[in-house]
């Protein structure tokens, strides 16, 4: 049986968080495995209807149409969203806050989407989005995606707050952290929602802004840790459906609506 997280974790750490309903049918499948399924997808890429749901369930298998209905329904209602703070919340004392690092990533969209648009870098259609992580490089918030034609800092103030929020949902203080960016988020709109939320902003100043005489703080040696975001990104990519938005239109158009509702939620 394959597994991409341990089932007894899966139990303990997520199961608890997937909203009951009175009505409809309910699950024939554990929902560990369904959870499971739906991991595995994530991670490996393969197409829905290629999911190895014989390998991947026990005496009881669900057809890869069950399983996707699963996973667009968990979406579509913010479960994800919620897991994922009510897991910071639990377990922020083994997070290290000594300082945080923040960049932005573009994921491929092959097949077109919503949010989506040429990235010249990439060569490719794109979503951009803005990722957190802590001294460890495990990851904290993301920002709502936007179009691959846009930079790190398009509407950075909205995107800076719908970061934080999460922090703040999962009881996690931002006041006094230590937050560092490289040049690209050199810029004022961002240095003053990191004031506004009293976060030390470490961001490596832009020489084509031209001023070099500002006294804005800046820690070399600090800012020479952000190479852990890197090495956050490249495990992110590691899930293949993360990497490259492959899937039918359907599942695009779904996950794009999951991430906003998950945003504007909060």
């Amino acid at each position: 049986m394959y597994t991409v997280l341990d089932k007894d974790i899966i139990e303990i750490e997520i199961v608890p968080f997937i909203p009951r309903t009175s009505r409809g049918f309910q699950p024939t499948a554990p929902l560990t495995e369904i959870v499971n399924g739906i991991l595995y997808k994530l991670k490996t890429g393969v197409q829905w209807h290629q999911l190895p749901v014989k390998a991947l369930f026990g005496q009881k298998y669900l057809s890869w149409q069950s399983v996707y209905h699963h996973y667009r329904k968990w979406c579509l209602c913010g479960f994800w969203y919620e897991c994922w703070t009510k897991l910071l919340e639990r377990y922020k004392s083994n997070l290290d806050l000594s300082s945080v690092d923040l960049d932005g990533s573009h994921t491929p969209a092959i097949r077109g989407g919503e949010q989506v648009e040429y990235q010249g870098r990439k060569k490719r259609n794109t979503t951009n989005a803005l990722y957190l992580i802590d001294r460890q490089g495990l990851p904290l918030a993301m920002s709502e995606p936007v179009a691959g034609n846009h930079n790190d800092i398009f509407d950075i103030e909205v995107q800076f707050e719908i970061v934080t929020a999460t922090l703040e949902e999962a009881q996690i203080p931002v006041e006094g952290l230590f937050l560092n960016a490289d040049a690209g988020f050199d810029t004022k709109e961002f240095r003053r929602a990191c004031e506004k939320k009293e976060i030390n902003a470490n961001v490596c100043q832009n020489k084509r802004n031209g001023d070099k005489d500002r006294d804005d703080y800046f820690d070399q040696e600090l800012y020479d840790e952000r190479y852990s975001i890197e090495r956050t990104n490249a495990w992110m990519d590691s899930f293949r459906s993360l990497l490259n938005r492959f899937s039918d239109k359907l599942e695009r158009l779904q996950l794009s609506r999951v991430r906003g509702n998950c945003t504007k939620k909060i």
